[in-house]
């Protein structure tokens, strides 16, 4: 491989606005190993540890670290997916789930790879907008207008401004927001990624557009049309005492063709794939005071009823299932699929993922998250609300990041790399979490949170939560939705 004299400059940039000079030979067999990643800087750092000049034997060692690493990941993604029982028959495939794949351990190390990731990432969409320099050259070009892009780590109100501070790997810079970019200024959230364009003033930018990840206007380009439809469902519950039990079995009519007539059992029969994000179950000790509301106290007695229910629907379906916060699988995001113990009393037409999980259903790419983040963004944006869910999911688009608010409600696992980056664009984001209805369109993005099969508990009505059970939503993709009630007071 020939080495060109840039690439070997980049490698050791890299090294310097982490403190560490790299030798020659060193930065050429960083190059030779492949991309030049954050994962291949950050262990080198690692296991350099405090040196001035990195050698070109903490980089052997640090190789040799990684592709063990990945073999040990290999590994493990096979049996998962031999433990899955995948099936090559459906059209039904896994672009991206964590699953099987974890290898974070709660390190400091971890969370610097985490963000890092987000970060390059994120920056490698913004760029193709904009042409932005590094925070740390800003102030030696001599610009009328100068773009850069960075993580937000800070922003304040101070009087009728806002002041976004910006961080890149290079360094960090004071954004100054005035008029329409001050409104857009005061629903930043904390180390989301953004670019920011303006004009320099001493060390300050002044900015006179903040510019978002954001979705292109026709999505992923691509106009899928299919002659099936996909039903969308979300926190089922099965062991609460609120389990809508009556509204379940008139869902299975429905879908047996029993019940709703002729254009009923038309649309019925369209129906291949079943997806549901999240909350299969009730789950054990989730919020004080639940076990008032269970109807069944054991979690793997909860799966099996769960699994029993789902049996009831039709086996010409394709039943696509992620976790959620109520699940038994960790709390952090993301979150890999049922553990196998429990995915083994599920039928055979029955598929298990993660959350969130990137899938393609015969060319139709759906992007599944429980929708966790949903509460953060309420509580951070006034204009937000429960009750239109869909314009929640519309902002999780234009940042292009499924939680991209940390430290809220939303707890983030530290991963090498931020499997919550919305790198490619769906058809389709399905969320849930939040008990209400909502579908709707965003840049050619088919948006869905798929109510809940739960009426309301006491918990419920004590922190002032108005569920919307008993709503689904039956999609063809390229055509329309309609939406189906099954519950009424």
């Amino acid at each position: 491989m020939v080495i060109k004299n840039i690439d070997v400059a980049t490698v050791a940039k890299k090294f310097l606005v982490r403190g560490y000079n790299i030798n020659p030979k060193a930065a050429e067999l960083i190059c030779n190993f492949g991309e030049i990643s954050d994962e291949i800087i950050s262990e080198v750092c690692r296991v350099a540890n405090g040196k001035f000049i990195v050698g070109e034997e903490d980089v052997k060692a640090a190789i040799n670290k990684i592709k063990a690493k990945k073999n040990g990941t290999k590994a493990r993604v096979q049996k998962v997916k031999s433990e899955l029982g995948e099936k090559k028959d459906g059209g039904f495939r896994v672009i991206k789930d964590v699953t099987g794949t974890s290898v974070c351990e709660g390190k400091v190390e971890d969370f610097v790879c985490y963000f890092n990731s987000r970060l390059e990432k994120l920056s490698r969409i913004l760029r193709s907008r904009i042409h932005p320099v590094s925070i740390a050259h800003i102030g030696k070009r001599k610009m009328e207008s100068v773009s850069v892009v960075g993580m937000v780590t800070n922003v304040w109100e101070r009087g009728d401004r806002y002041i976004i501070q910006l961080e890149d790997s290079t360094g960090s810079i004071n954004c100054v927001a005035s008029g329409k970019t001050a409104e857009i200024a005061s629903e930043l959230l904390g180390d989301e990624v953004i670019g920011v364009t303006g004009s320099l003033r001493g060390k300050t930018l002044i900015a006179d557009r903040i510019v978002f990840p954001d979705v292109p206007i026709n999505g992923n380009g691509e106009k899928v049309k299919k002659d099936f439809s996909i039903i969308f469902l979300s926190d089922t519950h099965f062991g609460s005492k609120e389990f809508l039990e009556k509204e379940w079995e008139l869902f299975v009519k429905w879908l047996n063709g029993e019940v709703g007539g002729e254009k009923g059992q038309k649309l019925a029969e369209s129906v291949k794939y079943i997806v549901i994000a999240g909350d299969i179950v009730d789950g054990i000790g989730v919020y004080p005071g639940q076990e008032k509301d269970l109807a069944i106290m054991d979690i793997y007695g909860q799966y099996e009823s769960a699994a029993a229910h789902i049996d009831e629907l039709p086996k010409r379906i394709r039943i696509i299932i992620s976790p959620g916060n109520h699940d038994a699988v960790r709390q952090a995001e993301p979150q890999p699929s049922l553990p196998s113990e429990i995915r083994n009393l599920f039928p055979n037409n029955v598929y298990h993922v993660g959350n969130p999980a990137y899938i393609d259903l015969e060319g139709v790419k759906l992007l599944i998250y429980h929708g966790r983040s949903i509460d953060d963004l309420v509580a951070k944006i006034p204009r937000l609300s429960y009750e239109e869910p869909q314009k929640v999911m519309e902002e999780l688009l234009r940042r292009r990041h499924l939680s991209p608010m940390y430290g809220g409600r939303s707890p983030v696992a530290p991963e090498k790399e931020d499997y919550l980056v919305i790198d490619e664009v769906p058809d389709i984001l399905h969320c849930g979490h939040i008990h209400t209805y909502g579908t709707g369109f965003y840049r050619g993005v088919f948006m869905v949170n798929s109510s809940t099969w739960q009426a309301q508990t006491e918990f419920q009505k004590k922190v002032n939560l108005n569920p919307m059970p008993g709503n689904v939503a039956v999609y063809r993709p390229g055509g329309e939705v309609v939406r189906l009630r099954f519950y009424g007071e």
